[in-house]
């Protein structure tokens, strides 16, 4: 296993260099100039200039990439064109809030799919299994800002129970905190467990009707005890793949949930950098958003690894 965890490792370094790339070349095709929306519409081409120089931006595009890619490998992302502040703490500011809202939707995603997946399974083709079928794909066509909005009419204007907006660090108040972040996990995970009840479901089913289940049952052993050794690690592999994909959308659909419920997480940062053209800031997420879909696929692959050792190297 150490084996295969270190070839993993390796893997990851070209992928990282090729990232670096990607990412810098694909922002400076954004149209626009920032030197002038700083320098103002009303800005002469000499003011322009003078700002371009001073932000480095007349400089060689190598060199800008060069300058970029050490700085990050230091822990620093630039400055932002507009706020004249490091990136990497206008990230660290708001990657928290985003890491806990992600964090928080995958819980409630996985506590979602497994139970339900599992009972569709056992239950194939009986109501139980029908009303799982069409809650899962009622679950995915369902847009996640269209479901936020619901929630909150429902659940904060109409009840009263929660929340409408807001964000309560954890550190300052659990408690709080809780019922801040649970509507929006919750619209975020609604659509991740509808797909992972789905593939689980599938999976589950296929894995039942392999000859060591059916021996398993012939031995006397419980069901529980049949679908907790031998079923769900063998039916988890789809899942694995599902969560490793679901990581990273969690990341994008949070952009849209937190402007719902107004959560200053990442995706506020996000909007603001690319509604100015903020190149430093828009490079730093983008990266940093990069770096988490690179790692979710290297905790996947291990997963693997774990789950099925076909795939680990002789």
């Amino acid at each position: 296993m150490l084996k295969f965890f270190a070839l993993r490792v390796l893997t990851t370094v070209p992928v990282l260099v090729l990232v670096t790339f990607v990412v810098f070349g694909l922002v400076l095709l954004i149209p626009g100039d920032p030197a002038v929306t700083i320098a103002g519409p009303d800005a002469t081409v000499e003011q322009v200039a003078a700002v371009r120089e001073r932000l480095g931006l007349d400089r060689p595009t190598i060199v800008q990439y060069w300058d970029w890619v050490t700085g990050a490998l230091s822990g620093d992302l630039g400055t932002s064109l507009f706020t004249s502040r490091p990136v990497a703490t206008s990230i660290a500011d708001g990657l928290p809030v985003t890491v806990a809202l992600a964090s928080t939707a995958l819980l409630i995603s996985l506590a979602i799919a497994v139970p339900v997946a599992i009972l569709s399974a056992l239950r194939r083709g009986t109501w139980i299994d029908r009303v799982a079928t069409a809650g899962s794909s009622l679950g995915i066509a369902l847009p996640s800002f269209w479901l936020g909005l619901v929630f909150v009419l429902v659940f904060s204007l109409a009840l009263g129970w929660l929340p409408a907006t807001g964000y309560v660090p954890i550190s300052e108040d659990p408690g709080l905190w809780l019922t801040h972040i649970l509507l929006p996990a919750l619209t975020l995970g609604i659509a991740g467990a509808a797909e992972s009840t789905r593939q689980l479901r599938g999976s589950i089913i296929g894995v039942l009707q392999q000859d060591y289940v059916r021996t398993a049952r012939a031995k006397g052993l419980r069901s529980r005890m049949v679908i907790g050794k031998h079923v769900l690690k063998n039916a988890s592999v789809p899942l694995v793949t599902v969560l490793g994909l679901q990581i990273t959308a969690l990341l994008g659909g949070a952009v849209l949930v937190e402007q719902v419920f107004g959560v200053p997480g990442l995706g506020q940062v996000a909007i603001n950098a690319v509604t100015t053209r903020d190149v430093p800031v828009i490079q730093g997420i983008v990266l940093v958003a990069v770096l988490v879909a690179v790692v979710s696929n290297l905790l996947v692959d291990l997963a693997y690894g774990y789950l099925n050792p076909k795939v680990r190297p002789r």
